[in-house]
Formats: structure tokens, C-alpha cells, sequence
């Protein structure tokens, strides 16, 4: 297990400070790798460096995405942070299952924006969501507050050295990137086939294919086995 394989990505943050002190807050827990998606200021600016002081190391070094798919393209499992329950078929985790988490995988924690968190179709790329315990009457905790909290609960799992699942050592486990490309497939064969008729519902369908696609771990067997599928099935029409 490595600090090296957990990501943190910041999705749409809003305001300056709060990345600044996100970065802070990884550096105190020895993680480096911040992932920053579609931010409101300009990224970097002098207010994010200022309030990450020690960290500019983790500031200068983090990637920028235009979109959360990008971002994901090398990551094995998103585990997406939200204050609320959330009526979809995946799986809600508390702090303590981080434990069960196999570290040796390339791993990512999700944070939405300050004022909206993350919407439903951007849960749907997520293996897990993750709910942090807290008051049930006031669940307003700050941005870096989740992050940190979450920084120092993995860090001592990984520094205890938790037991992670085992696997056959020739099973090569599927990337995001992987899993992307074969959903994707699979989404440009239905709409050729005009298989989402109703404009209303294609966004609830297409969130509900992601969710199914994105919590399975398959191997990279696996996904090609169902990229040929979905390859064959268009050439068939």
C-alpha cells in the first residue's frame, strides 16, 4: 500500500482558498496527488498558493481537467464523497469500510462543489459514495474539513498496514480509462440504435448504464471480452 496510489480530485471548487487549504491539508497527512476539475478561479493563482503555504509543491504539480471523465482515465476506484443518501443502486459506504478498500489500486476520492457537492450524474461514475458521520441536524462541513478528515482516517489504514482483498496475481484489474472507453462504446452503439427515444429520460439512462458499468471490477479481460460485444453488435446493423 502507498500513499502515491490515492488521488484527491476537487470537482468545480469555487473558491480559492478552500483549494489552497485542501493541498494543506493532503501535505499534512503525507498525500501528494490532487486532481482539480472545471475550478471557478483561475488554477493556480496567488490566493491558492498563499493559503496552501507549505504545499505549494502539491499546488504547482496538480492536474487540471475540463470535464470529471477526463479525469478519471487512470484511476481503478472512485469513491465520491456525499452528505446525503442517494437513490441509486451503488454502493453507500461509511468511514470505517475504507478499511476493506484494496490501497494497492489506483484510488480516488470525489469532492463536489462548496455550494452544490455533486449531482447524481456525476455520482454515477463513482464505485462508492462515502457519507463522514456528523451531526445528523448540521451536515455543513467545509470542503477541506471533509478532505482532511478523509486524508487522516486513509493515512492511518495505509501506516497500519490494514490487510487488503487478494487476487491472483495474473488478474490485471481494469482501468477507469478502460471502463470509460468500453461504456462509451456501448452508449455510441444505443444511440445509433435509437435506443434513448425520450430526451426527458436519456440523462436518468445514461446516469443508471455509468452506475453499472463503473461499480463492477473487472479485469482488463473482462472489459475488452465486452468491447468486442459491443463493437460486434454495431457492425451487425
Amino acid at each position: 500500500m502507498s500513499v502515491n496510489n490515492i488521488s484527491f480530485i476537487l470537482h468545480k471548487p469555487q473558491l480559492s482558498e478552500n483549494i489552497g487549504a485542501c493541498a494543506r491539508g493532503m501535505k499534512n497527512f503525507n498525500f501528494n496527488k490532487l486532481i482539480i476539475v472545471n475550478p471557478k478561479p483561475i488554477f493556480p493563482n496567488d490566493k491558492i498558493l498563499a493559503t496552501s503555504v507549505g504545499a505549494k509543491n502539491i499546488i504547482n504539480k496538480a492536474k487540471n481537467f475540463e470535464n470529471l471523465e477526463k479525469s478519471l482515465k487512470n484511476i481503478d476506484i472512485v469513491i465520491a464523497t456525499s452528505a446525503r443518501f442517494r437513490n441509486k443502486n451503488i454502493k453507500h459506504i461509511q468511514l470505517e469500510h475504507l478499511k476493506k478498500i484494496n490501497y494497492k489500486k489506483k484510488i480516488a476520492f470525489l469532492f463536489g462543489s462548496e455550494a452544490s457537492g455533486l449531482s447524481n450524474n456525476e455520482i454515477s461514475y463513482a464505485n462508492y459514495t462515502l457519507q463522514i458521520p456528523t451531526n445528523p441536524d448540521f451536515k455543513s462541513l467545509n470542503l477541506s474539513h471533509s478532505l482532511i478528515i478523509i486524508a487522516q482516517y486513509v493515512s492511518s489504514i495505509i501506516n497500519s498496514k490494514a490487510s487488503s482483498f487478494k487476487k491472483s496475481n495474473k488478474v490485471k484489474s481494469a482501468s477507469k480509462k478502460d471502463i470509460v472507453a468500453m461504456a462509451n462504446l456501448c452508449i455510441k452503439n444505443l444511440e445509433e440504435v435509437n435506443f434513448f427515444k425520450s430526451k426527458e429520460k436519456k440523462p436518468i439512462m445514461l446516469e443508471n448504464l455509468r452506475n453499472i458499468f463503473y461499480r463492477m471490477e473487472l479485469s482488463t479481460k473482462e472489459t475488452r471480452i465486452l468491447s468486442g460485444v459491443f463493437a460486434s453488435l454495431g457492425k451487425k446493423r
